[in-house]
């Protein structure tokens, strides 16, 4: 099948506009670009919005009645699940990794008011926890009649990693109108790697020259690359591409998570104020303040050369920046 004859439905808004950043670029010294999928709109907007495209159309033509997932106390993901079981007339269910909290603030606050049932995983234990819990939460729909269906966390499946192919190839319309050249980096937070996964394959389509680099928000027990190739390699035989990835060809910088997931870090956060101060631009300490700290510091290392066209993935997650609020403002 061809990437239009997977079946989708509508949600965000597209195409989300890239926006020149000359300010902080010319900081830098490199000609900086942004493509803004925090503007996808639908339940707060973010990334999360175009592999959920895919994955509702999916659930819808099952029947789904319950939605479940997972993801941290400031999931993006958790967040537009949530909206999207909404929209569609579904239970959603999400089980999140960390402590009940003292006040739902941020995501957990969005969470709240789409009426997400909320349960909350010991973080030390969440790992052995996790599989286990989503499926009770199914059993027990399926036990009322009900139809269940388990999205993985940051909808990192074949299918969700579709909707970045979609956006790779909106982008190249987008650059082609504009008379630009293809950028020679995009950079972008990596937590469950099916954003990168699918933009592995668009990219390689549309802007064979591109390189991409992948900056880590989070740990992982499996190697990034080896969890995102085959990723990548499975979503290209639904839309019957005829490539392979190794994982060596999958770039992901992990020395920007701080101290953990979900917890700022000195140079997000200064990441974050800086490009507040030169463009106006919000990024939070979950995801793309950490990748932007990434981002930086790759030109400073002279990793990505003074002068290269670069684009930055902004992936949403402005609602984070609220529960942080005492460390970001006494910076």
């Amino acid at each position: 099948m061809k990437l239009d004859d997977i079946p989708r439905v509508s949600l965000g808004f597209a195409p989300t506009p890239v926006e020149a950043l000359p300010k902080l670029g010319g900081e830098l010294g490199v000609s900086l670009s942004i493509k803004r999928d925090d503007f996808t709109g639908f339940g707060g907007g973010g990334n999360k919005v175009r592999k959920l495209e895919f994955l509702m159309a999916d659930a819808v033509a099952q029947g789904v009645k319950v939605l479940i997932t997972t993801g941290g106390h400031q999931s993006n993901h958790a967040r537009m699940v949530a909206a999207a079981a909404r929209k569609f007339g579904m239970h959603p269910v999400l089980v999140l990794r960390g402590n009940p909290p003292t006040q739902y603030q941020g995501n957990l606050l969005l969470d709240r008011l789409f009426g997400a049932e909320l349960e909350f995983l010991d973080p030390d234990a969440y790992f052995d926890l996790i599989g286990p819990r989503m499926q009770a939460h199914a059993d027990a729909a399926e036990a009322r009649g009900e139809k269940a269906y388990i999205i993985p966390v940051g909808g990192a499946t074949p299918l969700g990693a579709l909707g970045y192919v979609a956006a790779a190839r909106e982008l190249a319309q987008q650059y082609d109108e504009a008379g630009r050249k293809a950028p020679d980096y995009i950079v972008l937070p990596v937590g469950s790697g099916g954003t990168l996964a699918g933009l592995t394959i668009g990219v390689s389509h549309y802007w064979p020259d591109t390189k991409i680099i992948g900056v880590a928000v989070s740990g992982s027990a499996v190697p990034f690359p080896e969890r995102i190739a085959p990723m990548s390699n499975a979503a290209a035989k639904l839309i019957a591409v005829d490539r392979e990835w190794a994982p060596e060809e999958i770039r992901v910088e992990t020395g920007h998570v701080g101290p953990a997931y979900g917890v700022p870090s000195e140079a997000g956060n200064a990441a974050i104020h800086r490009a507040a101060r030169a463009e106006g631009l919000l990024l939070d300490p979950v995801y793309t303040g950490k990748a932007m700290g990434g981002l930086i510091d790759l030109v400073e290392t002279g990793e990505i050369e003074k002068g290269s066209d670069v684009l930055f993935l902004h992936c949403g997650g402005s609602p984070a920046l609220f529960p942080f609020a005492d460390v970001l403002a006494g910076a």
